[in-house]
């Protein structure tokens, strides 16, 4: 009996092991975490910067020059959302409110999307806290209800 008090948590702390290691290596190939600055996604010509916050946060707190606007619900409708303004070879960079919600759908898209998934860490709350200058949200960067 003293034996099993013994191996039992040795056999759990095992097991919390086991599950912890194979949950590192669950990041895709193509998906990169990265601390982007608000001036260097607005210039950058080589990836689509796509804001995937709702509405309500955009209007709140801006969005960064030329970023398209898709709220992220699911990985096929997003890649059906980005599809048409994407160039040939142009990687993706997704911005949300604190990086978390990027780097869920940057891992939900990167088995499916050919280029780079680049994932802004820290989201728009960084990059407003470095001192960026955020624009209105407009219908024609993809925000329905904005004027």
């Amino acid at each position: 009996m003293s034996k099993l008090f013994v191996l039992l948590p040795v056999i759990l702390i095992a097991l919390a092991y086991v599950f912890w290691a194979s949950g590192q290596g669950a990041k895709a190939e193509n998906v990169e975490l990265a601390a982007l600055s608000g001036p260097a996604l607005e210039q950058s010509e080589d990836m689509l910067v796509v804001d995937i916050r709702t509405p309500d946060e955009w209007k709140q707190t801006g969005v960064i020059k030329g970023a398209a606007l898709v709220t992220y619900t699911s990985a096929e409708a997003f890649l059906q959302a980005i599809g048409p303004r994407l160039a040939p070879g142009q990687n993706v960079a997704l911005v949300c409110r604190s990086g978390n919600r990027s780097a869920r759908a940057a891992n939900q898209i990167a088995d499916t999307f050919a280029g780079r998934v680049i994932d802004v860490e820290g989201g728009m709350n960084r990059i407003l806290k470095e001192g960026y200058t955020p624009v209105k949200p407009t219908r024609a960067m993809g925000c329905a209800v904005c004027n």
